[in-house]
């Protein structure tokens, strides 16, 4: 009488079980990784955009960037060179909007541009200054306050 073995035995089980465990021992982490991957890249993407988008309305106001408390307004509407915001072309040079709506900082998802250092906290998505020679900086913050500075 001739048996029919019709399964696996306990101890393949464990092999397989065993092998998948050290193969998403070795899975895991990467997906991990590639998440803030991601995040530092739609950083660094978000942040070349808006600087991009700044130096626009720069060329295009005499030189002058936004003001850090008019800065969204001034980047998602229309203005005249002088910088007031206008919806029509009205006999003047109507330029913008440079962005179609305020970008979350992926960091923190807050879209607030905060002025000066001291004034850090994880309300603030971004870090927006402009000095008394026009010259400006933009910066993102984490979701601790901090100043980042290596995008």
């Amino acid at each position: 009488m001739t048996r029919n073995k019709r399964g696996f035995t306990l101890v393949e089980i464990l092999i397989v079980v065993i092998i998948l465990g050290i193969l998403a021992a070795i899975v895991i982490p990467q997906f991990t990784n590639a998440s803030s991957t991601a995040r530092t890249n739609s950083v660094q993407a978000t942040l070349q955009t808006i600087r991009s988008q700044i130096e626009l309305y720069k060329i295009q106001h005499n030189d002058t960037p936004p003001t850090v408390t008019s800065l969204w307004s001034a980047l998602t509407s229309a203005s005249d060179t002088t910088g007031n915001l206008s919806t029509v072309n009205g006999g003047v040079f109507v330029w913008g909007p440079y962005l179609q709506a305020v970008p979350s900082n992926p960091l923190n998802s807050n879209r607030t541009p905060a002025e000066t250092v001291a004034a850090a906290s994880t309300a603030d998505g971004w870090y927006y200054t402009v000095n008394a020679s026009n010259m400006y900086t933009f910066l993102c913050r984490d979701s601790a306050g901090a100043t980042i500075t290596t995008y």
